[in-house]
């Protein structure tokens, strides 16, 4: 678990790709010590297990589901990443509750001024629109943002110098093709709700036999 909050960026060393798996060597550009094997980093908001490491690298692997889902194809030796560590009990929470698990990619649509901000439009495929709410949480490249505006392919994320110098926005143009997980909290609700929708909106793959009839002959 991790709360969208990065610690810093990192330096893709090397890239080894096996058919459709990868395996990446990383170098955090900050300091990142007492290294675990088996511990989870997140990667561009992807949740990566430390196989290897050393001093001032660490090796992950990445599945082709992983692979597949995420911009970590498009990644090659030099890249710039975001890097989170795991949140450990009794951190503070000041991004929101980000599991590391991609649900699908955005891409930038567009950046405009705002003050000292800049304003970022991303267009995202529309099974996942239910999921994003206004004032709401998103996770982009890892990175805990609040929703400023969104519609059922669209959302638009206001970022302020700090996030700017601090991760890999800095070089996001239009074109872009970032990490995106929704809410974790929505995501539930959204699944529990399925059966009272008809399983329009949500994943659920059967109609709900629950209506007023069903309620009125069962004495409700």
């Amino acid at each position: 678990m991790f709360t969208g909050l990065v610690q810093g960026l990192g330096t893709i060393r090397a890239v080894e790709s096996r058919g459709a798996e990868t395996r990446l060597r990383i170098s955090p550009d900050f300091a990142l010590h007492d290294y675990q094997a088996g511990e989870s980093i997140a990667v561009n908001g992807v949740c990566l297990t430390v196989e290897q490491y050393g001093t001032d690298w660490f090796s992950a692997y990445a599945s082709a589901e992983t692979m597949g889902l995420t911009n970590l194809g498009r990644l090659t030796t030099g890249s710039s990443i975001n890097l989170e560590r795991a949140l450990a009990l009794g951190d503070r929470l000041g991004g929101h509750l980000v599991s590391g698990h991609v649900d699908c990619t955005a891409v930038v649509a567009s950046i405009s001024p705002a003050g000292e901000s800049k304003l970022f439009r991303l267009s995202f495929p529309t099974e996942f629109g239910p999921q994003v709410i206004a004032k709401g949480s998103v996770a982009l490249d890892g990175i805990s943002l609040t929703v400023n505006a969104c519609g059922p392919d669209f959302l638009e994320v206001n970022i302020i110098p700090a996030t700017q110098g601090e991760t890999t926005i800095a070089k996001w143009k239009p074109g872009t093709m970032v990490n995106m997980e929704t809410d974790l909290i929505g995501k539930y609700v959204q699944n529990m709700l399925g059966p009272w929708d008809g399983g329009r909106n949500f994943a659920q793959t059967k109609p709900s036999s629950m209506s007023l009839d069903f309620l009125h002959k069962h004495g409700f």
